[in-house]
């Protein structure tokens, strides 16, 4: 056996504590140990060279590298041992900078100890390690994304563009998602129909996507490259190969419901299509609210039609597709603040809106025609008192991160009140003003310069007074109380993950954060991958994100898409589950615990006498090598390949002497 120790010093890093010429003094005396250096960035390229000069010149047949966290650069070291003639596998990291300089900055001698420890146990273990072989599986060339916003629709035309076929579930008739319900868009105020609706067409004609709305995944099977997706479409109650959309149902429908999109601030029919540009520009039937459906009667649309495409015996369908890769795009939710902030009415007072209420009554398309007018009356507010972070920086009620968005859209919709309202006065409470993009700061700044009034301090209570509203706060900056007559208020209320994604989470096998958002696997270096090979983020279902990221970051998703398609297979991680099933009991407590669904039940028929038996099988291209069922087998069936038993103990012994 002769192992190779390199020590890196990452700059001040590790070499700033660790007395990294004593760690190499140690190692050097172990047994086995045929060469041991050290250099300052082990990860550069001399420091790459300097690993393959040793491999060469003595030999070597296993390495150990002492530096970051394994999860930084283990790859980048298996590519040099693969480059050198050895397998990558043959690799251990010790890691040093995490687990021992950063944690024992005030201990430089007892790091230094740790540190020849965690080297001695990696040498220990890479004399146990074995050739690991990774495998080829083949790649469907078609990709499915989950949800139609802006991000959905951005990864889907640019994976289609790239010359793969894409199926696109949306759960709304309608793609399109918030962006479609806004007005402007800071900081340049472009019409946001101008922008999306384009791009909504786009990806209704192009002949590589298909489009499904009013649908949604119910379940995800298989793994990386060879995934077996079911899509239950919805009834839509009406046949879109009869209907030409002349929207004769919706006008003569007799039942009128609230408008989820217009956020219950205008009304829509029970037959109805979403907005004026929705694609496809067709109507479904609400069926919660159709008389057709809760009386049995009526039934005045299906008489009107003029080509009989309303059909109330429609049920919803279930299929499959086969795709080899996911993309989750499922956007976010406004925070329902009338559940927590009871010091804002909890939601009895009509004239306190949220900033998506605030986007339709500002759209020409919305309930007003664009005109900014009190719900309660219609009159003109000529105070309008907006108020920041509503569940968004607040542990006790709300969320603790900062949804991003809501200081540019509060200045722009300050901006559009001055505008629209000549002699109005606009005041905002704000906690910190955050306003860090390109043009952010000058936009902000620019709403102040009109006339918008920023007040630092919370808002304590909103209170009736004849049919006004008072807005009771506080300014932080002066020290004082406040109390502000208010015709409206509008709130910036946190964003919060889309409905359905936390099943959704389950069905794919995604980890999600404390706050329910997608979670990637490393937020630096793979951000649009999740924890599932071949599943990717795109857009806010992992954080709040403004317009130009969520586009940005749907265009990386769909770049890891097409990288995914253009190898045509998928050359498999082997540090996954082994089963040994001559020691499995066929108790499957390791199917319970895996994440990733990858322990399946295999019959073993009857041979010899012995009977049938049922032992657990790994699918090594949806196991992740997390180790769950080697912790959870109790015959000790399962080794993970690279983590075995032996190579474990091999560790241990080493730390204890």
């Amino acid at each position: 056996m002769r192992i190779g120790v390199f020590i890196c010093w990452c700059g001040s890093n590790i070499g700033g504590v660790v007395d990294v010429p004593r760690v190499v003094e140690a190692v050097s005396a172990l047994p086995g140990v045929a060469c041991c250096s050290d250099y300052k960035y082990m990860c550069s390229e001399p420091g790459q060279e300097k690993i393959r000069r040793a491999i060469a010149e003595h030999r070597l047949d296993r390495v150990v590298v002492a530096s970051c966290s394994p999860r930084l650069h283990e790859n980048t070291f298996r590519q040099v041992l693969a480059a050198s003639g050895l397998n990558p596998y043959l690799l251990e990291m010790a890691n040093i900078r995490e687990h021992c300089a950063w944690v024992h900055q005030q201990e430089p001698a007892k790091a230094t100890a740790k540190a020849i420890d965690l080297v001695r146990r990696a040498v220990a273990k890479a004399g146990k390690l074995e050739p690991l072989h990774s495998a080829a599986i083949p790649v469907t060339r078609r990709a499915l994304v989950v949800g139609g916003g802006v991000a959905g629709m951005q990864a889907a035309l640019d994976i289609a563009e790239a010359g793969y076929q894409v199926v696109l579930v949306e759960k709304e008739p309608s793609i399109g998602g918030k962006m479609a319900m806004l007005d402007k868009t800071f900081p340049t105020l472009d019409c946001a129909a101008c922008i999306i609706t384009p791009r909504m067409a786009a990806v209704a004609r192009h002949p590589a996507i298909k489009l499904l709305t009013h649908a949604e995944v119910t379940a995800i099977n298989g793994y990386v490259g060879n995934f077996k997706i079911t899509v239950r479409q919805k009834a839509r109650s009406v046949d879109y190969d009869k209907c030409t959309g002349c929207g004769i149902c919706q006008e003569k429908c007799p039942c009128t419901v609230n408008s989820e999109y217009d956020q219950g601030l205008g009304t829509r029919k029970a037959i109805y299509v979403s907005f004026p540009q929705a694609v496809p520009n067709k109507p479904v039937i609400d069926r919660a609210h159709c008389r057709r459906f809760t009386r049995g009667k009526c039934g005045v649309c299906q008489q009107v039609c003029p080509s009989g495409a309303v059909d109330y015996a429609q049920e919803d369908v279930l299929f499959e597709e086969e795709v080899g890769a996911v993309v989750l795009a499922t956007g976010y939710d406004l925070f329902d603040w009338t559940r927590a902030y009871g010091e804002y009415g909890y939601g009895r007072y009509p004239n306190v809106i949220t900033g998506l209420q605030f986007e339709r009554m500002n759209n020409a398309n919305g309930p007003t025609g664009g005109k900014i007018r009190r719900p309660s009356d219609g009159g003109v507010p000529e105070n309008v008192v907006f108020i920041q972070c509503v569940g968004s920086r607040d542990e006790a009620k709300g969320k603790e991160y900062c949804s991003r968005v809501c200081c540019l859209y509060t200045a722009k919709q300050a901006r559009q009140v001055l505008e629209k309202i000549p002699g109005a006065k606009v005041h905002v409470f704000y906690i910190d003003v955050r306003c860090a993009g390109k043009a952010y700061e000058e936009f902000y700044q620019d709403a102040v310069a009109r006339g918008a009034c920023y007040i630092r301090g919370r808002v304590s209570k909103i209170y009736p007074t004849g049919d006004k509203l008072m807005v009771r706060g506080a300014d932080t900056l002066l020290g004082r109380p406040v109390e502000i007559e208010a015709g409206l208020v509008v709130l910036a209320t946190a964003m919060v993950p889309g409905a359905g994604g936390a099943e959704l989470a389950r069905l794919a096998g995604v980890s999600t954060g404390k706050d329910g958002f997608f979670q990637e696997i490393h937020p630096k270096l793979r951000p649009v991958e999740s924890s599932t090979a071949g599943i990717f983020l795109a857009g806010s279902c992992q954080g709040p994100r403004d317009i130009p990221d969520t586009v940005a970051h749907a265009g990386a998703a769909a770049v890891k898409v097409c990288a995914l398609f253009a190898r045509g297979e998928i050359i498999t991680e082997p540090v996954v589950a082994r089963i040994n099933e001559r020691l499995c009991t066929g108790c499957l407590a390791c199917r319970l615990v895996c994440p990733y669904r990858a322990v399946e039940p295999k019959s073993i028929p009857a041979r010899g006498g012995a009977p049938e038996r049922t032992v657990a099988v790994v699918n090594s291209g949806l196991c992740q090598g997390c180790g769950a069922c080697s912790a959870t087998c109790r015959s000790g069936a399962i080794d993970l390949a690279g983590f075995s038993n032996e190579q474990l103990l091999a560790e241990i012994s080493a730390l204890c002497h």
